[in-house]
């Protein structure tokens, strides 16, 4: 190791620069949603969980009706039971 470096020609920021189309943020997720992403790249023995979390949120934009869809078939089978409730009581 030297004694002394000359940084006098460094540059400040990443050596490997970031494509124009990321974006860097600061986000809070539970634990247990970070936890499940790292298991599934430990037990792949590749990839980047982030990545996982940014195609699972892509996957999310794709088919805006998914939630919409599992809503209704919740308000559904709740109307059911109710049903079947005021009918035994």
């Amino acid at each position: 190791m030297k004694k002394e470096y000359d940084l006098s020609k460094g540059k400040r920021g990443p050596v490997v620069p970031m494509p124009p189309e990321k974006v860097r943020i600061t986000i809070r997720l539970d634990r247990t949603i970070v936890d499940h992403f790292r298991d599934q790249v430990r037990k792949a023995h590749r990839g980047n969980y982030q990545t996982l979390i940014n195609d699972a949120l892509r996957e999310y934009i794709r088919r805006p009706g998914l939630a919409e869809q599992v809503g209704a078939e919740v308000r559904s089978v709740l109307r059911e039971e109710l049903e079947k409730i005021k009918a035994n009581a």
